[in-house]
């Protein structure tokens, strides 16, 4: 385990939306190796909820950036003592180039970081569910064609689907999240998929186990563990395998 001294603040820039904010803080807490409080990771929160929609923004249906409540959340938490940012929030990273350059600390991307699990486990042909705002930025498309790995949109209809479990269901505390994600993913794998991004962090909370799907969230709160010089745990062979050249 590593000492105290040498551990690095987690920086969470959440409330895109709440819940799945408070979901990865409990995924980080849980999936660190700690045999008492002191050996948790030292983690500051911001969950400015009233951040404007990234999506809306992106699709043109709003003029409200989120861009400068984003700088603002991301400059809180440099300044209240975080080493290294996280966002739990795929459709953020339209703008991960404004809060990254808006810091002095290292802002780890979800999307490369994703990207790059996915080559580790030999994927060749992944689906991209998100929200609508994630797929028209192609921030996604960009990383997985920068590594060769093939990939295949929603058909619109899906689209609709997925929105809405997003949207209607789980940012709005709605049950019956479950069944139309399970209509959703299988529409997409049966397009000859191998795997599955969740890129929406709100996505995992309505989905079945299945190790074709990739959890964006796991991604981020494995690399924001080991970033931080915590040790991982509690992630599933498959996840853990994937890194075994980093694990000593």
């Amino acid at each position: 385990m590593t000492g105290r001294n040498t551990r690095r603040t987690l920086g969470i820039l959440g409330g895109l939306g709440p819940l799945a904010s408070a979901h990865f803080y409990k995924m980080v807490t849980e999936r660190t190796k700690a045999d008492s409080d002191a050996e948790n990771l030292n983690i500051i929160i911001s969950s400015r909820a009233d951040t404007p929609d990234r999506t809306e923004y992106i699709m043109g249906k709003s003029d409200v950036s989120p861009v400068p409540a984003l700088i603002k959340s991301a400059a809180m938490l440099m300044r209240a003592g975080a080493d290294v940012i996280a966002i739990p929030c795929n459709t953020s990273h339209a703008f991960f180039d404004e809060i990254a350059a808006s810091v002095c600390i290292p802002v780890i991307s979800m999307i490369d970081e994703t990207a790059d699990y996915i080559s580790r486990r030999g994927f060749h042909k992944t689906g991209i569910m998100g929200t609508d705002g994630t797929l028209a930025s192609g921030i996604y498309k960009k990383a997985l064609e920068k590594r060769g790995i093939e990939y295949v949109c929603p058909a619109p209809e899906t689209q609709k689907l997925i929105m809405s479990i997003i949207y209607d269901y789980v940012k709005a505390g709605r049950a019956g999240a479950e069944e139309l994600f399970r209509r959703a993913a299988d529409e997409m794998l049966s397009l000859g998929c191998d795997s599955l991004i969740l890129g929406c962090t709100e996505l995992p909370l309505a989905a079945y186990k299945s190790d074709l799907f990739i959890n964006t969230l796991e991604v981020l709160a494995y690399k924001s563990i080991t970033y931080c010089g915590g040790t991982p745990c509690g992630f599933d062979d498959a996840f853990m395998k994937a890194y075994q050249d980093e694990i000593h």
